[in-house]
């Protein structure tokens, strides 16, 4: 042993960082080095004396790379490339494509699925974890998305965002002129909560968790955007006579019944959809003017927004 070799092999055996396996294999040679016999270089490093027996003869033989593990072949692999690719084909598809009535997959149920359409006879979802974790693959997770597809998207945008900086076709608004943001929130459960019990000596009061159902109701909002006023009203449905009512309860209000013009921004639904909508208002509130959002934006809307938050 050269004492370049015997300084490496001391840095490994003392070295705070070194894998343990390294440090006990470091050891090994050097004791053996100082002429320890194998029972006494095992019983101090508490080892099998197979262990110092493997360790010392590399080392004889090799030298420093006989102290290095050799290539193992492992357990032969179970599944071959077809097989895993078809299960990242399959993590890729919907599940309802492949007829599963799932809305999305989960690696337990890949794993199923695998086994049904004959993929493998058996395999883990552990297994599938595995090989999706290598491209990134998770099909449990998802993001919704919607594509913009009105034409004129950009100029009745432009139309509504210039309505929120108190701009229309160009000109300031006046001290008059107002902006009303209004959608319909539908299918809000009616709950009653059952009675509670008062406090006594030495108890709380107690409220009681569950509640009896009173039906569904559709909630209309009316938000002006630069006066921070919400006006809204109860009814059983949507519609155009519901709308109309909401409207009926801000524009018979001061300061908009004697505006010069209030800006109504509505989505496309069917309560206000079209020309036909903007006439039925005009003829009734001549001061009022009807703008829509985009196809698909209801999100321009600012009181879609604060429903949100």
């Amino acid at each position: 042993m050269t004492g370049a070799v015997r300084r490496l092999l001391i840095r490994r055996a003392r070295g705070q960082k070194t894998p343990y396996r390294d440090k006990i294999r470091a050891q090994i040679v050097l004791l053996a080095a100082r002429q320890w016999p194998n029972t006494r270089i095992a019983a101090e490093l508490r080892v099998t004396v197979d262990t110092v027996r493997t360790w010392r003869g590399r080392f004889a033989a090799e030298g420093l790379a006989g102290l290095v593990d050799r290539p193992r072949s492992g357990r032969p692999s179970r599944f071959g490339p077809v097989q895993v690719a078809q299960v990242k084909s399959l993590a890729c598809q919907l599940p309802a494509r492949a007829g599963a009535p799932l809305s999305r997959w989960s690696c337990p149920e890949l794993a199923r699925e695998a086994v049904t359409l004959g993929v493998a006879e058996a395999i883990s979802a552990s297994t599938v974890r595995r090989w999706l974790a290598r491209e990134a693959i998770k099909p449990w997770q998802y993001r919704s998305w919607l594509f913009p597809r009105d034409p004129d998207f950009g100029v009745k945008a432009e139309r509504v965002l210039d309505l929120y900086e108190r701009r229309w076709n160009g000109k300031k608004l006046g001290p008059d002129e107002y902006v009303i943001s209004s959608d319909e929130k539908t299918s809000i459960q009616s709950r009653c909560p059952l009675p509670s019990q008062p406090p006594c000596k030495a108890r709380m009061m107690r409220v009681n968790h569950e509640y009896e159902r009173g039906g569904a109701l559709a909630y209309l909002a009316a938000y002006d955007v630069h006066q921070a006023q919400v006006f809204g009203r109860c009814a059983p449905s949507t519609g155009i006579v519901p709308f109309m009512a909401l409207v009926e309860d801000v524009m018979s209000t001061e300061p908009y019944a004697s505006a010069k013009r209030v800006f109504w921004i509505v989505d496309n639904g069917s309560s206000h959809r079209g020309k036909k909508a903007i006439d039925r208002l005009a003829a009734r509130f001549p001061n009022a003017v009807m703008v829509h959002t985009p196809v698909h934006a209801s999100w321009l809307n600012q009181v879609v927004r604060h429903e949100v938050a």
